[in-house]
């Protein structure tokens, strides 16, 4: 099973690199941890669909609920 990062972690990982977002239309796109929670926002607010936010190297996903926290930690609508 995946691990799972703390909301604590996650904040502390907005700048770090290696992340992706995968729209469930569309491509890919790679950046920090900050700039794929951004991408999802606005595939959230346009579709409804978040996509999945996965950090590159192990995999790791980010489940609605943890999106949804970190869209409010970096201060955008939910």
């Amino acid at each position: 099973m995946a691990q799972r990062y703390t909301d604590e972690e996650l904040q502390k990982m907005v700048k770090s690199p290696g992340w992706s977002h995968r729209p469930p239309l569309g491509e890919r796109a790679d950046g920090t941890l900050e700039d794929v929670a951004k991408l999802s926002h606005a595939h959230h607010q346009s579709a409804g669909n978040p996509g999945l936010v996965r950090q590159a190297e192990t995999a790791i996903e980010l489940d609605l609920i943890q999106l949804e926290k970190l869209w409010r930690y970096l201060g955008l609508p939910v």
